[in-house]
C-alpha cells in the first residue's frame, strides 16, 4: 500500500510539473505571436505612406489606363493596397 501511494504521489508531481511547464511555454508563445502581429500591423500602417503613388495616366492612351487598372488590381491582390485605397486610386484613374 505505501508503494501505491508513493507511485500516485510521484505521478501527481510529474503531471503538475508538466502542466506548469506547458502553461509557461504556451504563454511565451502567445506573447511572441502577439508581438509579431503588432509588428505586422505597424508595418502595414507604415507601408502605404512609404509607397509611391501610381503613375499618372498617359495623355489619351486608353490601353495605359487599362494597364494601370491591372497594376492596381495586382497591388490589391498582393495586400499592398487596402480595399479603400484601391477604390480611391481607381476612381482617380477613371476621373470619377
Amino acid at each position: 500500500m505505501p508503494g501505491l501511494l508513493r507511485g500516485m504521489a510521484r505521478t501527481a508531481v510529474i503531471a503538475g510539473t508538466a502542466t506548469s511547464v506547458s502553461n509557461r511555454v504556451s504563454k511565451r508563445q502567445g506573447e511572441r505571436w502577439a508581438a509579431q502581429e503588432e509588428q505586422a500591423a505597424v508595418q502595414a500602417q507604415a507601408a502605404p505612406a512609404q509607397m509611391a503613388p501610381p503613375p499618372a495616366p498617359a495623355a489619351g492612351g486608353e490601353s495605359s489606363m487599362i494597364d494601370q487598372l491591372k497594376e492596381l488590381g495586382a497591388l490589391k491582390e498582393q495586400g499592398i493596397l487596402t480595399e479603400e485605397e484601391f477604390a480611391a486610386q481607381k476612381a482617380k484613374l477613371l476621373g470619377s
